[in-house]
C-alpha cells in the first residue's frame, strides 16, 4: 500500500457535527473488544504538533517525501539536519494522559489491539503493548542498501560528533521530528553514512509517497476484522492508509467511533465523532468505567 502524499482535505457542509456525548465511546470499552487506531492528534498534549488542527504544522511546513529523499543529497542532508535538531525535542517528550488512558483500557482487556500512524513511541512509553506502528517509528534507522537497522540514538551520538556546534534556533517541531530551518541554516550540516557498507540512512518511518510494508498491512486488517468496534484517537484520516481501515469497519457493519476536535474524512461511516479534547475525554471514559489511568510499571522514560 502507498501512501498517498495527500497532504489537504476539505471537509464538505453535509457532514454530520461533533458531539460532546462520550457515552456511546464509554458504551463500547464497557463491551470489549475495541481496536483503537490514533494519529497526531493524540501526541499534541506532549508537546509534538499534528499536521492538520489548529495551529498544525502543515500550515508552514511540507513533509519530506521519499522520492525527494532518495533522489539528491541537499535534501537528505535538509532532512537529516533538520530531524536531527527536531530528535533533541521529539525524544524527550512523553505520554500524556490520552496515551496512559488507552494504555489503562489495554491493561483491563478492553482492547484488541491498537494501530497507530505516528512515529513517536508515546503509546509504549505509556505502557500499550502489542503496537502496530502503521508508519514506524523515528527511533530505529534503517539502511537502504543493505537494511541493517540500528538504534536512534547511536546515530545521533555519531551525528553530534560529526557536528559539533550544530545548535541553530528552529521556528517549530513537527509531528515527523523534523524541525523548522532554513537552507542557509543546514548548508554544512555532514551527512553520515551507514556504518556496515557506507549506503544510505533512512528513518524506519513510511515517508509520504512510500509503500507501507503489505504484511503490516495485512496484518491491521486482520485486526479490523477480529474486531468488535473502531476506536479512532486524534486522527483527521486525510492519509488512506488509515482511512481505508475506517472503511472496512464500517463495511462490515462495526460502529466506528471517532474523538477528533476537528471534521475527519472518516465521519460518513462514523457512528459519532466528539469533538472534545482527546486527554480530558479519555481520562472521563476511564472514570466512568472505573478505571484508573496511573501506571506505576511504565516505563520513566523514553529508550
Amino acid at each position: 500500500m502507498r501512501m498517498r502524499p495527500t497532504l489537504s482535505w476539505t471537509p464538505s457542509s453535509d457532514l454530520p457535527p461533533g458531539t460532546t456525548d462520550l457515552k456511546p465511546v464509554a458504551d463500547a470499552l464497557s463491551t470489549g473488544g475495541v481496536l483503537v487506531l490514533s494519529g497526531a492528534g493524540i501526541s499534541t498534549e506532549s508537546g509534538i504538533p499534528d499536521y492538520r488542527g489548529e495551529g498544525g504544522s502543515l500550515s508552514r511546513h511540507t513533509p519530506m517525501t521519499y522520492q525527494d529523499f532518495t533522489a539528491a543529497p541537499q535534501a537528505r542532508r535538509r532532512y537529516w539536519a533538520r530531524s536531527h535538531l527536531g530528535w533533541r525535542t521529539f525524544g524527550r517528550a512523553r505520554p500524556n494522559a490520552g496515551h496512559r488512558a488507552v494504555a489503562a483500557f489495554g491493561r483491563h482487556g478492553l482492547l484488541s489491539g491498537v494501530i497507530t500512524q505516528n512515529v513517536d513511541g508515546l503509546h509504549q512509553a505509556a505502557g500499550s503493548t502489542e503496537v502496530v506502528e502503521l508508519h514506524g517509528s523515528l527511533d530505529r534507522v534503517v539502511c537502504l542498501s543493505c537494511r541493517a537497522f540500528s538504534p536512534r540514538r547511536e546515530l545521533a551520538e555519531r551525528l553530534e560528533e560529526a557536528n559539533p556546534g550544530f545548535a541553530p534556533v528552529a521556528a517549530g517541531i513537527n509531528p515527523d521530528g523534523d524541525a523548522d530551518l532554513t537552507d542557509e541554516q543546514v548548508a554544512d550540516f555532514r551527512v553520515l553514512p551507514c556504518t556496515v557498507c557506507g549506503g544510505i540512512l533512512k528513518p524506519d518511518v513510511v515517508f509520504f509517497g512510500e509503500t507501507v510494508p503489505p504484511q503490516r498491512v495485512e496484518h491491521c486488517r486482520e485486526l479490523v476484522r477480529e474486531a468488535a468496534s473502531l476506536l479512532v484517537l486524534g486522527s483527521s484520516l486525510t492519509v488512506m492508509s488509515g482511512l481505508r481501515f475506517v472503511r472496512q469497519a464500517a463495511q462490515a457493519g462495526k460502529p466506528v467511533l471517532i474523538v477528533n476536535r476537528d471534521p475527519t474524512r472518516g465521519d460518513p461511516h462514523a457512528l459519532t465523532r466528539v469533538g472534545l479534547p482527546l486527554g480530558t475525554s479519555l481520562t472521563t471514559v476511564a472514570g466512568r468505567l472505573g478505571i484508573p489511568t496511573d501506571n506505576p510499571a511504565a516505563a520513566p522514560t523514553r529508550p
